[in-house]
């Protein structure tokens, strides 16, 4: 099989399982570094639930000024939920622990790293990135590897936007350009993939490198159980604060200050 029909079938075979299970790290330039675990789904947009935990740069400062470095992430189609701690209740939060983030809105989170953030929560999906691949027009097998017990076939490429389009025919034009379009608005040029997928053509382990305007992006992720019953409700709304509302409330304070 050649290394785009087994992206093509990875692609298929990912859609279709629905969910999955995952564990991943990611670190932007010196703002930050995590690790996360838990379930997601893309079914009917993106939902999951993870619990994520601060390692490193200067979020982790912030996390620690507001009294956790971990805490339990919830994605809806339409937003991303934080749980934060009691400091940030007590602190900023006006009593509520929760803050909700459009996708739209993390965009406007400082240093560029907002931008590429969001389109990472969207597609942290495995189909998503089998198809960034499919999309570069630059696939080859590397070869063969056991990951976490299962046999599987590596795969690398290279995702270059300028000549996204032109170079690639492995997948219809409009998902060509909203890939195009999700990683032109986080400030990638160009982005590395490795993937590695199973004899079920299901992805096992992925690698992702870029530059982004906040600094080099690593992100490391691997999927297992695929199928897994994922259910996931909106908190409390008398528990959480809008980021925008919260952005408003403490440029009003500074500004009076």
């Amino acid at each position: 099989m050649s290394s785009i029909a087994a992206l093509r079938s990875a692609d298929a075979s990912t859609a279709e399982a629905d969910s999955a299970r995952v564990s991943m790290t990611t670190s932007i330039g010196t703002l930050m570094s995590m690790k996360g675990s838990g379930t997601v789904a893309w079914g009917r947009g993106l939902t999951g639930r993870l619990t994520l935990t601060y390692t490193g740069g200067t979020a982790l400062e912030t996390m620690r000024r507001v009294g956790t470095t971990s805490m339990e992430a919830r994605y809806l189609p339409d937003a991303y939920y934080a749980r934060m701690g009691d400091v940030f209740a007590e602190q900023a939060g006006g009593g509520r622990h929760w803050i909700r983030y459009r996708y739209e809105d993390l965009g406007r989170l400082a240093g560029g790293s907002g931008a590429y953030l969001r389109e990472q929560l969207r597609n942290s999906t495995p189909n998503q990135t089998v198809k960034l691949l499919l999309a570069s027009g630059d696939v080859r097998r590397v070869g063969e590897a056991t990951i976490r017990g299962e046999r599987t076939t590596h795969y690398r490429g290279t995702v270059n936007i300028a000549d996204f389009a032109g170079r690639s025919s492995n997948l219809p034009r409009s998902e060509l350009e909203a890939l195009r379009r999700q990683l032109s608005q986080a400030g990638v040029t160009t982005e590395s993939i490795d993937l590695w997928i199973n004899d079920r053509s299901l992805l096992v382990k992925k690698v992702e490198r870029a530059d982004t305007a906040a600094g080099t992006m690593t992100n490391t992720a691997y999927y297992s159980d695929y199928g897994i019953k994922v259910a996931v409700q909106e908190p409390p709304a008398d528990d959480t604060r809008d980021f925008k509302d919260l952005m408003r409330t403490q440029g009003s304070a500074g500004g009076g200050s």
